[in-house]
């Protein structure tokens, strides 16, 4: 298993820091975002390339052009930017999320933005990471409908789905699309008064005993149909932001995850 660390798992601690923290944690593998905490937009390309090769991580994406979907207004400008920021640092890939506000887009609308993104993705030797976002509320829910879209616009060789556990719940997915797929992301939920479809980020945790997202069976099966790219953990709620302690609670999580799989496999 590749496990990756997404920088909201500790988002007060700097680049720098958190990248050690990964090294200590035997991770070498990161995400960096664009959002909380804004790499992208406080840091110098040259920089962050240059703190990855001294701690000897690789950046696997960067979170996330939003929303992707929709290929109009400032958006191709900001395609380009991120883009270019991401060859600059050294990073492979750009998670791309739909438009998440009950907007409807239609399926022409999809293509045609994933057929925009193909050459500024090509040009620069980036992978673009399509992630189905699961609530009720979003433009592009079913990795089904991706994979079309992906499959119309010519665009197999250039883009691979995110499998987010969070939203695959959310989505009531049951299939998978192991050899399409890319990178996975987990979380968990363990507040047992909400809702599925009031599920929200600020509900996403550190994965243990009580999840009810069934992040070990999702795993399992990914892992049981060839899945061996990385699975990058991904917790939004402030609970675990506020972490005076993220290493800890990061190293109980990944022993967690990696005791649990080994029962489910034995």
């Amino acid at each position: 298993m590749r496990f990756a660390l997404n920088h909201i798992c500790a988002p007060k601690l700097p680049l720098g820091e958190f990248m050690a923290m990964c090294c200590r944690l035997g991770i070498s593998e990161i995400e960096i975002r664009n959002d909380i905490p804004d790499v992208v937009g406080t840091m110098d390309p040259a920089q962050v390339k240059h703190l990855a090769t001294e701690h000897g991580v690789t950046i696997l994406s960067i979170n996330a052009l939003y929303p992707f979907n929709v290929w109009s207004g400032d958006l191709p400008d900001r395609a380009i930017a991120l883009a270019d920021y991401a060859q600059a640092c050294g990073a492979q890939a750009l998670v791309m999320c739909p438009l998440n506000d009950a907007t409807l887009v239609s399926q022409a609308d999809l293509i045609a933005a994933l057929k925009a993104m193909k050459p500024i993705l090509d040009a620069r030797g980036l992978i673009g990471l399509v992630e189905p976002l699961g609530f009720p509320v979003s433009s592009l829910r079913a990795k089904a409908v991706a994979l079309d879209a992906i499959a119309q616009s010519g665009g197999q060789e250039t883009y691979r789905l995110l499998h987010d556990t969070f939203h695959h719940h959310l989505a009531s997915e049951t299939g998978y699309a192991v050899a399409q797929t890319g990178m996975v992301h987990i979380s968990g939920v363990t507040d047992p008064d909400v809702a599925v479809d009031d599920m929200l980020d600020a509900h996403r945790v550190l994965v243990d005993e009580a999840d009810r997202l069934e992040n070990i069976a999702q795993l399992r099966d990914l892992l049981a149909q060839g899945y061996s790219g990385p699975i990058s953990l991904e917790p939004f709620s402030d609970q675990v932001h506020a972490l005076d302690d993220p290493e800890t609670a990061l190293a109980t999580t990944l022993h967690y995850l990696r005791s649990a799989l080994a029962r489910e496999t034995a």
